[in-house]
């Protein structure tokens, strides 16, 4: 069959120009590819800049005086093992100088993230602030800082806690005398943003019930010993208590003491904050004085942070999210526990 030059030509015409159509179409695919991976990790962020995918990251805690604490550096330390491309310091800190100290130290060893639980938020603010002018992301945890500089901050909605406990009390008080009525004592922690949103928390719900009086208010540090003396030299000065106010849960093992020892366990309840293991014993044996609540939040957020300063480094968001970043804050739902739902949160193998 005899084909003519002038079909061949429209042929040829066809095919050359589908080629260069398909090139063009791969070339923009490709392109389109490279943007999305800039957009992951844009030029000039000052996340995720350490070399080769390697990260060394500090981490500056309390030391562990209580058992709360003690979970919590040993889940930060979990979450810090997990990474092969991680190198990890650990220090702990029996007091603001101390843990001020450290933080110099990480800085001038130049680790790429620093996490950290405050001792003291007033104290702790300018070693903060000075790790962000190094330019190394800082992740606050629990305790916050008077400054918004750091890179993220993990912690517990305090507030809440603070008003939940005093929900709990009032309820409590009205079941027991038929009114909305009390003598209250409250043990407090460290000076932080903790201890002040428990605090203001706790005002805010009872300011609506003028027949509840807080007679007294001490510290006790988040310490079982230091409660133990705040709440004997308030026993002693005070012939008549309905209700206690704990700010957390080591310090109620001390209150607890110190109103046995009284012999005053039948006069008074105590609400309380923390998720401790011999609180929720307390709870399921209904031992006196009675313990009706411990709001609670994890300690497992050391390591949400830890995790959460690898994704930064990485330059990496959270699954679900579409931002390709971490968040500034994120605050952890208190939980109540309480004598009817305790079986659901009581772990018997746990240390804590």
């Amino acid at each position: 069959m005899k084909i003519s030059r002038h079909f061949l030509s429209i042929m040829f015409i066809l095919i050359f120009g589908s080629l260069v159509l398909a090139g063009c179409k791969s070339e923009s695919s490709s392109t389109t590819n490279n943007q999305e991976n800039t957009n992951q990790n844009p030029s000039g962020s000052s996340e995720g800049t350490a070399s080769k995918g390697k990260y060394k990251i500090g981490i500056s805690l309390p030391a562990a005086d209580h058992g709360w604490m003690g979970a919590l550096i040993a889940n930060a330390e979990a979450e810090a093992k997990k990474y092969e491309n991680v190198e990890y310091i650990l220090y702990t800190a029996k007091d603001p100088a101390k843990q001020t100290s450290d933080i110099e130290d990480l800085i001038t060893k130049e680790v790429d993230a620093i996490v950290m639980l405050p001792m003291e938020s007033a104290a702790l603010t300018p070693a903060a602030e000075k790790v962000t002018k190094s330019g190394i992301p800082l992740i606050v945890v629990d305790r916050a800082v008077h400054t918004e500089s750091y890179r993220l901050y993990v912690g517990g909605d305090n507030y809440g806690i603070g008003y939940g406990d005093a929900k709990y009390l009032v309820e409590e008080l009205i079941k027991r005398s038929g009114k909305p009525e009390g003598k209250v004592i409250e043990i407090t922690g460290v000076p932080s943003t903790v201890t002040d949103l428990r605090s203001q928390g706790f005002r805010d719900y009872i300011k609506d019930y003028p027949g509840i009086e807080i007679i007294a208010s001490q510290p006790g540090d988040f310490t079982r010993e230091k409660a133990l003396k705040a709440t004997e030299n308030i026993l002693l000065a005070n012939s008549k208590i309905d209700a206690v106010y704990s700010q957390d849960d080591d310090m109620t093992i001390g209150i607890v003491q110190a109103i046995k020892d009284a012999k005053r366990q039948d006069e008074m309840f105590i609400v309380s904050s923390g998720g401790m293991k011999e609180i929720y014993k307390m709870m399921q044996e209904k031992a006196k004085p009675e313990v009706i609540v411990s709001l609670t939040y994890s300690p497992t957020m050391s390591g949400t942070a830890v995790s959460l300063a690898v994704k930064i480094l990485e330059g990496k968001g959270l699954e679900g999210f579409w931002e390709k970043e971490v968040p500034h804050n994120i605050v952890l739902r208190a939980t109540p526990v309480t004598p009817e739902n305790v079986d659901k949160f009581f772990n018997s193998d746990s240390k804590y």
